[in-house]
C-alpha cells in the first residue's frame, strides 16, 4: 500500500487530488485498525486478566449469558484494544492531511500540543485503571448484598471499564479544552481567574457525570481534575503571553486595519 504524500505548505491541490489524498489516509487508518485489533485479539486473554484485576476476589469472572457472548465480547475488547494501538497512525494521518494549511509556528505549536495530549491521555487511562474502576467496582457490587446475589455478566463488565477507561482519558485533557476556548477568545484568562469557585463547581458535574457516581469514586476523579483545571489556568497565561491576543480578536483587529 502506497503512503500518501503530505502536501507542502501553500502548495496548491485541486478537489479530486484532496480527495484522493483524504481516502488514501482513511485506508492507512483502517488498516492501523484492523492490524492493532488483529494483534490486540491474539493476546486478548492478557487483556480480560487485566480488565478483570479490579473484581472482587469471591467473584473469579463474569459469565455470559448467551451463545454468542463469549466471542462478540472478546471482539469488542480486541477492536478497543486495537484502536488505541491505532491511535497515533490515525493522529498522524490527521496531522498530515491538515498541516499543509498552517504556517511553520502553527504546525509547531500544535504538533507539542498533540504530544501533550497523548501523555495526558495515557495518565487519565492509567489513573482510570489504578484507581477509579476499582474503588468503582467495589462500590457496585458491595452495595445491597444483602438482597441480591450478585453476579457479573462479562459484557456489561468490559463494557462499563471501558467505558470508565475512556471517560478518564478524556477528562484528563481538561487543560487542552481550556487552552482552545482562551485560545478562540471565548474566555479570557482574566475571566478565568476571577470565576475559579465557578470553574471548580463544573469540574465537580464533571467528576460526578463519569461513571462510577459513588462519593470515594467521584471525590477521587475530581481532586485530580481540579489539579489539572488549576494548572490550565497557568498555562493559558503563559501561552496568552506567547502567542498574543485571540484568535477571534486577531481577526476583528484586521478587519477593522
Amino acid at each position: 500500500m502506497k503512503l500518501p504524500r503530505r502536501l507542502k505548505h501553500g502548495e496548491e491541490a485541486t478537489l479530486i487530488e484532496h480527495l484522493e489524498e483524504l481516502r488514501s489516509r482513511i485506508f492507512v487508518c483502517l488498516f492501523a485498525l484492523i492490524a492493532g485489533s488483529t494483534i490486540a485479539f491474539v493476546v486478548h486473554g492478557t487483556l480480560l486478566g487485566w480488565l478483570n484485576r479490579p473484581l472482587p476476589s469471591r467473584i473469579d469472572k463474569p459469565v455470559t449469558l448467551s451463545v454468542a457472548e463469549p466471542f462478540m465480547t472478546s471482539l469488542k475488547v480486541s477492536v478497543a484494544a486495537g484502536l488505541a494501538l491505532a491511535l497515533p497512525v490515525i493522529l498522524w494521518q490527521l496531522w498530515n492531511f491538515l498541516a499543509p494549511a498552517l504556517d511553520r509556528r502553527s504546525r509547531r505549536a500544535i504538533g507539542g500540543l498533540t504530544v501533550i495530549a497523548t501523555g495526558l491521555l495515557a495518565v487519565g487511562m492509567a489513573f482510570g485503571y489504578f484507581v477509579v474502576l476499582p474503588a468503582a467496582v467495589k462500590f457496585f457490587t458491595n452495595y445491597d448484598t444483602a438482597h441480591y446475589a450478585i453476579q457479573i455478566r462479562a459484557r456489561d463488565y468490559y463494557s462499563f471499564a471501558l467505558l470508565v477507561l475512556g471517560t478518564t482519558g478524556i477528562a484528563f485533557e481538561l487543560p487542552l479544552f481550556v487552552l482552545a476556548l482562551v485560545r478562540l477568545g471565548v474566555v479570557t484568562t482574566a475571566r478565568l481567574r476571577r470565576s475559579r469557585r465557578m470553574g471548580y463547581f463544573l469540574v465537580a458535574v464533571v467528576a460526578v457525570l463519569l461513571p462510577g457516581v459513588d462519593p470515594v469514586t467521584t471525590t477521587l476523579t475530581a481532586i485530580p481534575l481540579m489539579v489539572l483545571y488549576e494548572l490550565s489556568i497557568w498555562i493559558a497565561v503563559a501561552v496568552e503571553h506567547a502567542w498574543g491576543p485571540p484568535l477571534g480578536q486577531r481577526a476583528e483587529t484586521s478587519r477593522e486595519s
